[in-house]
């Protein structure tokens, strides 16, 4: 066991996909500078035991999970209602979880990575804006990925199909450029309330993200890639750094802003909110 440090004593952390990879390694390091950290993740047991060895390793108790199915908005609904029953502030809260190379629906109809990489943190984010902004100074990082450059936009009609490529690596690139588009109209929609918001690419991980990619192609994927730890590494610094812009709605790569794509329009990211928005009315 390893004594936790003070730096983030009294700053309160939500990290989606909490119990694995990057989310977990990114849920430790906020834990071991002493922040208080909820796992919000799907599986009770998983995230439960992540919990249990986050504190025995940092010494730090106030580590909690949080039950969360980003491919289902009931779940997402109950989870934003449940933290927000606790009567805590909000600080920071790190939109990690996610699906890659899978394919299929989400509980309510929509492609499976659009729903679950876009959505699920579409709704969990402004279920909490209010939150936040009563805690701010407040921010809202995105996990997006380099994997965006290649969306050329986003089909609203296909995103309400099931994954139609046979990979399901177009349309995880599609709901990359949904993270990047999302976190920039973001920033544009809450001045003056103290929540910034900044999307970036962790680097290319070996996670859990690609454990549904068949056999044969998944060593190959992922033996050249950085470690979880390796990959926090710019989620740490987006959920705590005093040397990011202020004005938010940037891109990181290797804690450094990055040029999004030219994809990451104004326009489309006001037409995805907008969609997102009654969407998610709608359920």
């Amino acid at each position: 066991m390893s004594a936790a440090s003070d730096e983030l004593a009294g700053r309160t952390f939500m990290v989606t996909g909490g119990n694995t990879g990057i989310g977990r390694a990114t849920a430790a390091g906020l834990a071991g500078r002493g922040g208080r950290v909820y796992l919000a993740c799907r599986s009770r047991q998983k995230g439960e035991s992540a919990v249990a060895d986050i504190v025995a390793v940092t010494g730090n108790a106030a580590v909690t999970f949080l039950p969360l199915d980003l491919a289902d908005l009931a779940s997402v609904r109950s989870c934003a209602e449940q933290f927000l029953a606790l009567g805590e502030p909000l600080h920071v809260l790190i939109n990690n979880g996610g699906v890659g190379g899978q394919r299929g629906l989400t509980k309510d109809g929509f492609e499976l990575a659009f729903g679950v990489n876009h959505l699920g943190h579409f709704a969990l984010t402004t279920a909490l804006l209010d939150r936040l902004a009563a805690s701010a100074p407040a921010r809202v990082v995105t996990v997006a990925s380099d994997a965006h450059y290649q969306a050329r936009g986003v089909d609203f009609e296909a995103v309400r199909r099931p994954t139609a490529s046979f990979t399901g690596m177009r349309e995880y690139a599609v709901s990359k450029l949904c993270n990047v588009l999302f976190s920039a109209e973001l920033a544009r929609r809450v001045p003056g309330r103290g929540i910034a918001s900044y999307a970036l690419h962790p680097g290319v991980v070996a996670s859990d993200i690609w454990r549904r990619v068949p056999w044969p192609v998944r060593p190959l994927i992922t033996r050249r890639m950085l470690s979880p730890q390796d990959g926090a590494r710019t989620s740490l610094y987006c959920a705590t750094s005093g040397a990011l812009a202020a004005d938010g709605g940037r891109f990181y790569d290797d804690c450094r802003e990055r040029e999004p794509s030219q994809a990451a329009t104004p326009d489309l990211a006001r037409a995805l909110w907008e969609h997102s928005e009654a969407w998610v009315t709608a359920r």
